[in-house]
């Protein structure tokens, strides 16, 4: 089972994420992307659908017309953990961000 992130290690983790946000009242991490059209969203949650089931480690998303909001938080775990911040790091490559 991963470990939740604390202290200085969660500091620098979150600090390499552009854009991630903390969820306030949850240990969790979010963040809303914006494409250009349906098929580029969708595209977008298709590529990423395929690094979190690799990873075994699935996000909480959904999908409205072109933007995407995705919150990231280990469940088995009870927070934020390495899991969820390298599924972060990898969306924003997916994204091109």
């Amino acid at each position: 089972m991963a470990e939740k992130l604390a202290g200085e290690t969660r500091k620098q983790a979150l600090a390499k994420l552009i854009g991630w946000a903390e969820v306030p009242g949850r240990d969790a991490i979010a963040k809303t992307f914006v494409f250009k059209d349906f098929n580029e969203a969708f595209g977008f949650m298709s590529r990423a659908a395929l690094v979190a089931e690799k990873n075994d480690h699935h996000p909480e998303w959904k999908n409205v017309y072109k933007t995407v909001e995705v919150v990231l938080s280990t469940h088995d775990a009870g927070g934020l953990t390495a899991k969820d911040t390298a599924l972060a790091a990898a969306m924003d490559a997916i994204a091109g961000r």
